[in-house]
């Protein structure tokens, strides 16, 4: 069973909250509390599974008497009819934690699906594929955990993971008469030694720079293939190098080809397509 950090558990408070879950008209009209049943929760589409121990701390959390088990582990594959979980006991509990159970369910599984997607389409190359902070509100954990699930890899969880020099830091400092080689000279003076300094290039000549200033990594901002493929040639193994901005499934793979370490894809999270799943309910 996985373990969930506090805002975790805040977020499910948040849900039975938002959903008046304790509150429901409808199932305390019309479902006798001795009423027994048994809830298979199934999916209805190929993909990858996230979440099922996340639905089923919702479910225990909403009705505690619930007996709910993961038939299958997150990072399994899925196919239409496969048995995920079930869940016996109460049919008001059952039915009170369902849509909650699966709202989590149906997103996280839905960014773990695609990025297997793009994790397959780069397979036999050195590229990872990574995520973004373009995270839901409140969901930054469970969204980055969903892309590891899929086989993807996490770039920084929040601000405080690295140091990203990005084009509005420069024009911040433009007032200082400071260029983008001097402003990741400051960056790297300032940084603790624990902290690896990255910054987002667009042309060649801003390559050059942040090589010449020592940048850690480099992450080349909606470059064309080809630009890609050039800058590769000037940076070498002088850093690591970061793909980004505009990436999709159709040019994944040719993106991988140019070299680059890293293949950050800020759609996986910002441009969620949950997975179908349902539940389906049998009373004893």
């Amino acid at each position: 069973m996985t373990q969930f950090p506090p805002d975790v558990h805040a977020l499910i408070e948040a849900s039975i909250a938002e959903d008046q879950t304790f509150n429901d008209p409808t199932t305390q009209a019309v479902v006798s509390l001795e009423t027994q049943a048994t809830g298979t929760i199934r999916a209805k589409a190929n993909g990858v599974l996230a979440g099922v121990d996340l639905a089923i701390e919702v479910f225990h959390r909403v009705e505690p008497t619930l007996d709910a088990q993961a038939i299958l582990q997150d990072g399994s594959q899925l196919s239409p009819g496969d048995d995920i979980a079930v869940v016996r006991g109460s049919a008001a509990g059952i039915l009170k934690a369902e849509r909650i159970a699966l709202n989590f369910m149906q997103r996280m599984s839905g960014i773990a699906s695609d990025t297997n997607r793009y994790v397959q389409a780069v397979q036999g190359l050195k590229a990872r594929i990574v995520d973004t902070r373009k995270t839901a509100p409140g969901h930054r954990y469970l969204d980055k955990y969903s892309v590891r699930m899929g086989g993807g890899h996490n770039h920084r969880l929040n601000l405080a993971d690295g140091i990203l020099i990005k084009d509005n830091h420069i024009q911040a400092n433009r007032s200082r008469e400071m260029g983008l080689k001097q402003v990741i000279e400051l960056a790297l003076a300032n940084a603790s030694h624990t902290i690896r300094v990255e910054v987002e290039v667009e042309t060649m000549e801003q390559v050059k720079e942040a090589l010449e200033a020592g940048a850690h990594i480099i992450m080349l901002d909606n470059m064309t293939v080809p630009e890609m493929a050039d800058a590769m040639q000037v940076i070498g193994d002088q850093a690591i190098v970061e793909a980004s901005g505009g990436i999709t499934y159709d040019t994944v793979r040719a993106v991988a080809e140019t070299g680059v370490d890293l293949i950050s894809i800020g759609a996986l999270t910002h441009s969620v397509t949950a997975l179908d799943i349902s539940l389906d309910l049998d009373f004893d």
